[in-house]
């Protein structure tokens, strides 16, 4: 196997954060955690290069919308691939036209975290 691909978890609900980031260690990937979409911009500005980004769309201070907003004019190269994650009626296809790659309903399997990383990341 090549890297360890590097994956930015944006969740800001505790026992959440906990339970993707300990699937994602133990399915080979290194994980930074940010708790809202402010946080994340910030470890972005400051280059980290994520390999992808799981995102989850209601947040304070800085939710997903406004996260996804606020990365488009950064125009980070290349592109990076980003998941998001909601308890909301928010479809892949809604994911898609906005310049996701893929979309997890709230509550996440375990099984399904990986496959969609797995996906986006190929």
């Amino acid at each position: 196997m090549g890297e360890t691909r590097l994956i930015l978890v944006v969740e800001d609900n505790d026992l959440a954060l906990e339970a993707l980031t300990t699937i994602l260690v133990q399915g080979g990937y290194h994980v930074v955690v940010a708790t809202n979409g402010e946080e994340a911009l910030n470890h972005l500005l400051g280059g980290l290069r994520p390999d992808l980004i799981l995102l989850d769309m209601l947040m304070p201070v800085l939710d997903g919308w406004h996260f996804l907003e606020r990365l488009r004019p950064l125009r980070l190269q290349p592109a990076l691939p980003i998941v998001i994650t909601t308890a909301t009626n928010l479809t892949r296809e809604w994911a898609e036209a906005h310049d996701c790659q893929g979309c997890l309903r709230k509550p996440i399997e375990p099984d399904r975290l990986l496959e969609e990383v797995r996906r986006c990341l190929a």
